[in-house]
């Protein structure tokens, strides 16, 4: 199992070997070291936990003079799973290979609060015969028995800044000099916003 932690950079496009273009996203991935292993005997789980971005001297706690990262986020592993990793292991983005197959996990865009059509994609009343301020609107949402709107009926509220993962995504390409993955389509969240990139 592979995994590196990186940050969204934004989108652009390649040439591929046959001269089409390909749209990517460009991410930031590592240079990430490993900041705790954990067993099944000591944590009845196993997981490598891994740290991104180094903090300023001046901006690290007491409490983060051993892990000082901005980031820190673990990664499960398997009971068959066996890694060579050791505390301090320094993982970067020459693990991973052009044309490799990944998943992504990220906090997707917020977009606060949002009627039915832009949050649940409805279709909006019609526009004629007297519908002057229904376009947007939900509709009927009650029942004649129990009366009352029943639980998880889909609503206008807060949109956005929930965790998606998005698997089968392709890297297009990788530039281990600049720390770089360019991954073939669009990933969760703004620029900016921290990625978990792991293997298939």
């Amino acid at each position: 199992m592979k995994f590196i932690l990186g940050k969204k950079l934004g989108m652009s496009q390649i040439f591929d070997q046959e001269g089409n273009v390909v749209p990517v996203t460009v991410i930031e991935a590592g240079p990430c070291f490993v900041t705790q292993i954990k067993t099944q005997e000591k944590d009845n789980y196993k997981s490598i936990q891994i740290g991104f971005e180094n903090l300023k001297e001046k901006k690290t706690k007491k409490a983060q003079k051993s892990k000082p990262f901005k980031c820190i986020r673990e990664f499960k592993l398997g009971e068959k799973d066996f890694t060579e990793l050791k505390n301090g292991d320094k993982i970067d983005v020459s693990i991973f290979s052009q044309g490799e197959k990944i998943i992504i996990s990220g906090i997707s865009k917020g977009r606060g609060f949002q009627g039915v059509v832009k949050r649940h994609h409805f279709k909006g009343g019609p526009a004629s015969h007297g519908h002057r301020h229904v376009l947007r609107r939900p509709g009927s949402i009650g029942m004649s028995f129990p009366e009352r709107v029943a639980k998880g009926k889909k609503m206008p509220g807060h949109t956005g800044m929930e965790r998606v993962t998005i698997k089968n995504l392709k890297v297009a390409a990788v530039d281990i000099d600049n720390n770089l993955l360019a991954i073939k389509g669009a990933v969760p969240g703004p620029k900016g916003r921290l990625l978990e990139i792991k293997s298939i």
